[in-house]
């Protein structure tokens, strides 16, 4: 099998447009390609799909490759429009259409600050050699896709955000996920939300949400990352954290992983038939099809599987928070969301 091939972040679109266009700004032409210099040293070349020079501004745009990775921006157009600006006035970011606006406290940018992260900020005045200039950064379509992101949960309204810390897309390493998983703890910290939600999918969210009330910001979409929630919770603690989740999901964090994903860990029956007390039943579970048809075996026996599968999910959690003050409490559901188990 031949390796997954790497792909470039938006920030690192956005840079290498951003120099194309300062560049043709300064001498009237555009470097194509345009290489860049990313955090780590690489030095990618960007081919321009489309470019525009007129007097006192500059247009430069690239298409967003992000390699073998599954990522809602790949094939987006990012550009970058390029402006003198005021003298001593240094690099001013705006967000030009499909390019959020920060509207909540909690993240790395002050509220009203183009959702330009700031590694990438920090990369685009490199390229424009900190000269006084306005640079515009905007995505086509770029709000329809925001819609798809956690965005506006994070508060970030009106397109993507600009992001990337090595500039560099690794294939399913999931790092923007992960990264909104700790955006959202720090908007439901910054809000002060005292409860928060990590829910494995979004029947178990509306189900949480619906039982204590939670407003979307003080929801977190685990996915299959508890790991990622339970260890910055555990350095940015929250009052109380509810993990919520289906069996098998929840059954998988009760056996200690902390990667829930299929290709990751498996469920194991076996560890599931253990917990259950009436040794026939047990022996059911064991030879079951999956954690719900064991859930379905122990319901019609009487045995509260779902409650025994919480409290050692609650076990794991607590384990990876290490005595951070972090009250935590976990639900399990069925796929109608009816909750089956808790702790």
């Amino acid at each position: 099998m031949s390796e997954l091939r790497r792909g470039w972040t938006t920030g690192a679109c956005a840079t290498a447009a951003t120099r194309a266009a300062f560049t043709a700004l300064r001498t009237g032409a555009f470097p194509d390609p345009v290489v860049i210099e990313l955090p780590r040293g690489e030095r990618p070349a960007f081919a321009l799909a489309v470019e525009e020079l007129r007097p006192g501004v500059a247009m430069a745009g690239i298409v967003k490759d992000a390699g073998d990775d599954p990522d809602v921006t790949h094939g987006a157009l990012v550009r970058s429009t390029v402006r003198p600006g005021p003298s001593g006035g240094g690099v001013v970011f705006r967000a030009g259409p499909g390019v959020g606006t920060v509207t909540k406290p909690g993240l790395p940018l002050d509220v009203g600050e183009p959702a330009i992260n700031p590694v990438p900020r920090r990369m685009i005045r490199a390229a424009v050699e900190d000269a006084d200039v306005i640079v515009e950064i905007s995505v086509d379509g770029g709000e329809e896709l925001a819609r798809r992101t956690w965005n506006p949960r994070l508060g970030i309204l009106g397109g993507l955000s600009i992001l990337g810390t090595t500039g560099i897309v690794v294939p399913y390493s999931c790092s923007a996920w992960i990264d909104s998983i700790r955006r959202g703890v720090d908007v439901a910290r910054a809000a002060g939300h005292a409860h928060v939600a990590a829910a494995t999918g979004s029947t178990s969210e509306r189900t949480v949400a619906d039982l204590y009330g939670l407003p979307d910001d003080a929801l977190l979409d685990m996915g299959d990352f508890a790991g990622a929630v339970l260890k910055y919770v555990r350095r940015h603690p929250v009052p109380r954290l509810t993990i919520a989740g289906g069996i098998g999901k929840l059954a998988k964090l009760a056996n200690g992983h902390l990667d829930l994903h299929s290709k990751r860990s498996q469920v194991d029956l076996g560890a599931l038939a253990a917990l259950v007390a009436d040794p026939a039943t047990a022996e059911r579970v064991r030879h079951a099809n999956t954690a719900l048809d064991a859930l379905r075996i122990c319901q019609a026996a009487g045995e509260p599987l779902g409650d025994l599968v919480a409290d050692r999910a609650r076990a794991t959690a607590l384990d990876v928070l290490r005595g951070a003050p972090v009250a935590v409490d976990v639900i399990v559901i069925d796929r109608a969301g009816t909750i089956v188990g808790r702790a």
